[in-house]
């Protein structure tokens, strides 16, 4: 676990674990610390999250604003409620 993002609103943490074939599998988790409700995403949709961030952070230097407005486009998606763990 990495945390690649922390702000007051949201935090991003890269997951990374070895799957039942031991393949390496990567994901995120990004929780909405003000609803408490967080997603984990991995596959095709960690894949478009990582290279959408990597777009985001190579446009200059982006504000934190700007990395949470990207952050809550996934609010919809978020159902699990948080936990602590």
């Amino acid at each position: 676990m990495n945390t690649i993002y922390n702000s007051t609103t949201f935090c991003v943490v890269e997951i990374c674990a070895m799957g039942a074939g031991l393949e390496k599998r990567t994901g995120f988790e990004i929780i909405d610390k003000s609803a408490k409700r967080e997603i984990f995403i991995e596959g095709l949709l960690a894949d478009r999250f990582r290279e959408e961030v990597s777009e985001l952070a190579g446009e200059g230097e982006a504000t934190m604003e700007e990395i949470d407005d990207y952050l809550a486009s996934f609010q919809s998606l978020m159902s699990q409620p948080m936990s602590v763990h």
